[in-house]
C-alpha cells in the first residue's frame, strides 16, 4: 500500500522574484543584442532563457488551508504537500488536490429487509474526511464513489442484522437502540473504507420505517403489543392489590371466608380492577351466604 509522506518545495515567493529576474534580464539581453554588432549568440542566449523561465513558471502552486497536493513525476509518487501558502516544484510533475475538509453525505433511502424478514426503508448520514491522500488517490479508483458505495453496503448489511422492533428486552433493535447502532455502523464503516485513506467521523440513521405496503399492517401490530403489555401491567397490579386486601382480611379477622367465597371475591375484585369501563355495584340485602 503507497502510504503519504511529505514532499519538499521551493520557497514560491523566493523563486518568483528569482524568475522574474531572470525573465527581465532575459528582455534586457534581447534589446541589448540587436544595437550590438555581434549579438546573435548573445541575442539566442536571451530567448532561450526567456523560453526556460516561461516553462518554470508552470511550476507554480498554491495550496489552502485543509488541501494538499500529491505530487507524481511520470507516474511515480513523489510525496504530498500540506502547508498552505505559494510553492514552487518541478514543472513537469503532476500535481492532484484533494481536499482534507470534513464532509457528510446522506444515503438514499434503500428498502431492505430486516432481521425478521419485514420490509423497512433506512437511510443514514455519514461525516467523513481524507486522512490519507495517497492512498484516496492511488489504493482505489473515485474515492468519493467509493466511501458512498461502501457506505450503503454497510447499512445495508447492518438492518439485516437486527429487527425493526425487538421482541424482548434483551435483544437489539434498529428503533429502540440507535445509539448502539449508529455506533456499530460507524465501525463497519470504518473497516471498509481503511484501505482509501478515509476516517469516519460519525454515522447516525437518518431515516427508519416500514416499507409502505406493510405500513398499516405492522402499525396494528404494534398497536396491539402495546395493548398487550399495558394489559398485563394492570393484571399484575390487579392481582397484587387482591392479595393485600385477602391478606388484610384474614389479619384483622374482620370476616372468615371459605374457599368458594375467597374465589367470588376474587373474581368480583379482578373484574372491578381490570375492566375498561365502571363498575355497577350491587347491594347484597341477604346474609353472607344469600
Amino acid at each position: 500500500m503507497i502510504k503519504e509522506f511529505e514532499f519538499q518545495t521551493l520557497p514560491g515567493v523566493g523563486m518568483l522574484v528569482l524568475l522574474l529576474g531572470a525573465g527581465a534580464a532575459s528582455v534586457f539581453g534581447m534589446v541589448a543584442a540587436r544595437r550590438a554588432d555581434y549579438g546573435l549568440p548573445i541575442f539566442l542566449l536571451a530567448i532561450l532563457t526567456l523560453l526556460v523561465v516561461l516553462v518554470m513558471l508552470c511550476g507554480f502552486f498554491i495550496i489552502g488551508p485543509n488541501r494538499t497536493v500529491v505530487v507524481t513525476l511520470f507516474g511515480k509518487y513523489k510525496g504530498s504537500v500540506r502547508k498552505p501558502g505559494l510553492h514552487w516544484a518541478n514543472p513537469f510533475m503532476s500535481k492532484d488536490r484533494v481536499s482534507l475538509r470534513v464532509r457528510n453525505f446522506e444515503t438514499t433511502h434503500l428498502k431492505v429487509n430486516d432481521h425478521d424478514g419485514n420490509p423497512i426503508e433506512i437511510a443514514a448520514v455519514v461525516v467523513w474526511k481524507v486522512v490519507d491522500a495517497a492512498e484516496a488517490l492511488f489504493e482505489v479508483d473515485h474515492y468519493e464513489d467509493y466511501v458512498k458505495v461502501q457506505c450503503e453496503s454497510a447499512l445495508r448489511n447492518l438492518a439485516t442484522a437486527f429487527p425493526y422492533d425487538a421482541h424482548n428486552d434483551d435483544q437489539m433493535s434498529l428503533r429502540a437502540n440507535a445509539v448502539e447502532i449508529a455506533a456499530r455502523l460507524k465501525v463497519e464503516i470504518e473497516e471498509r473504507v481503511l484501505k482509501a485513506g478515509i476516517d469516519v467521523i460519525e454515522s447516525r440513521i437518518s431515516h427508519l420505517a416500514y416499507s409502505p405496503e406493510i405500513a398499516h399492517v405492522m402499525l396494528q401490530r404494534q398497536q396491539a403489543s402495546a395493548i398487550i403489555a399495558a394489559r398485563s401491567k394492570i393484571v399484575e397490579g390487579a392481582v397484587g392489590m387482591v392479595e393485600m386486601a385477602l391478606d388484610m382480611l384474614n389479619k384483622k379477622g374482620i370476616v372468615d371466608l371459605d374457599s368458594e367465597r375467597k374465589a367470588a371475591m376474587v373474581s368480583n375484585l379482578l373484574v372491578v380492577l381490570c375492566g375498561e369501563r365502571g363498575t355497577q355495584p350491587v347491594v347484597n340485602a341477604g346474609t353472607l351466604h344469600h
